[in-house]
């Protein structure tokens, strides 16, 4: 059995207007969040990580405009997800990124990790999510320069 890497992005996905993207989790009805995913032993850099995990969880290519925050959190891994790491692991480095896109878009969602997604307003976003390195995250969302939005491709 191979073990997940303890290192993993959060991406959140906006408008200008500051519309967030969140996703509902399969496994844990009523867990939103933003895109995450672990890096993998294929990804060359944790920018490629979180472009990845960007197109497996909502189709959306970002070729340019992913913004990396230069902001990272070390966390607890979770009980729920323990048996993902190997035995002497118990934490997770989390790299942030951002990618605004013109306007709330439809996702091609993956089935076996999330059910839903929905366009919501950033606070509420903060509301729903689960995470609190996610909501952290969202309430420094308004606070970043300005950019403008770039995407080549997003789901069907």
């Amino acid at each position: 059995m191979s073990f997940a890497l303890p290192e993993s992005v959060l991406v959140i996905v906006h408008t200008p207007d500051l519309q967030v993207l969140l996703l509902q989790r399969v496994a844990r009805r009523g867990w939103w969040q933003s895109v995450t995913g672990a890096r993998e032993e294929g990804d060359a850099a944790i920018v490629e990580t979180a472009r990845r995990e960007l197109r497996e969880e909502t189709g959306i290519e970002a070729d340019a405009g992913l913004r990396d925050w230069h902001w990272v959190n070390c966390y607890s891994i979770w009980p729920a997800w323990r048996h993902r790491y190997a035995p002497e692991i118990t934490h997770n480095v989390e790299h942030t990124f951002s990618l605004c896109v013109p306007a709330p878009c439809s996702v091609r969602l993956a089935p076996e990790e999330h059910e839903r997604y929905q366009w919501m307003s950033w606070r509420d976003a903060i509301a729903r999510c689960f995470g609190p390195t996610n909501r952290e995250a969202l309430k420094r969302l308004p606070h970043l320069p300005a950019v403008r939005p770039r995407v080549s491709g997003r789901g069907a």
